[in-house]
């Protein structure tokens, strides 16, 4: 059955608000420790983390179908369990937070970098165990930076393609995204239902920049 406009957009900014919950806790911590750690390999940590932005997204939806297939580890795990993933929503949810996850790690990193250590360093003097100092400290004074980072990856999961399409799919109703509806549209020859859903695409995804960029300008009441 076809799916309308309104439904799915409906799904995929379900999806993107699930896959931005999902990404964002790690991307925090990920983040923090790039931003107050130094350690051997960061470099390769920090490289291995931008992967996503750089590798092709079909590759990086190859890499996942890989991953959760039968024929390694981890897929023949989760189906002895009974979890299907492959071609069902939550891999739609999946390949949304993965091809998200760089540039929230790259943003909060940046916020939790224009910290200054000195309020982190006097809070440990005082007694403050490091968990309070983060939670306490680092956490609300990079808040700005926390919630652009949010705003951002649900945007970039918005427009999410070339993953969406190879690990899940575009059953209509069940994986079909807008990205991957405009794309199967264009197929068929239907550039008009296509240009609906760019439209609704489009005044999602500006949306959503356009309110990380103010988040991210604002400046804190002297």
């Amino acid at each position: 059955m076809e799916q309308g406009v309104l439904s799915i957009a409906a799904f995929t900014t379900l999806m993107g608000v699930v896959s931005t919950l999902l990404a964002l806790p790690a991307g925090i911590a990920a983040a923090w420790v790039l931003a107050r750690r130094s350690f051997p390999g960061k470099p390769v940590l920090e490289t291995a983390l931008a992967l996503p932005l750089v590798l092709p997204p079909v590759a990086t939806g190859f890499l996942l179908l890989q991953l959760l297939g039968l024929n390694s580890v981890v897929g023949r795990a989760l189906d002895a369990a009974g979890i299907d993933i492959v071609f069902t929503w939550k891999a739609v949810v999946l390949a949304m937070a993965v091809m998200s996850f760089p540039l929230i790690v790259l943003t909060v990193r940046a916020g939790f970098e224009q910290v200054d250590v000195r309020y982190e360093r006097v809070a440990a003097t005082l007694g403050a165990a490091p968990l309070r100092v983060f939670l306490s400290i680092t956490l609300p004074l990079a808040a700005r930076s926390i919630v652009a980072a949010a705003i951002l990856g649900f945007a970039r999961a918005l427009g999410e393609f070339g993953a969406t399409i190879v690990v899940a799919g575009g059953i209509p109703g069940q994986t079909q995204t807008l990205a991957v509806a405009i794309f199967n549209l264009t197929e068929a020859g239907r550039e008009a239902d296509a240009s609906n859903l760019l439209i609704v695409s489009a005044v999602l995804a500006f949306g959503a920049m356009l309110l990380a960029n103010i988040i991210q300008r604002r400046r804190p009441v002297a």
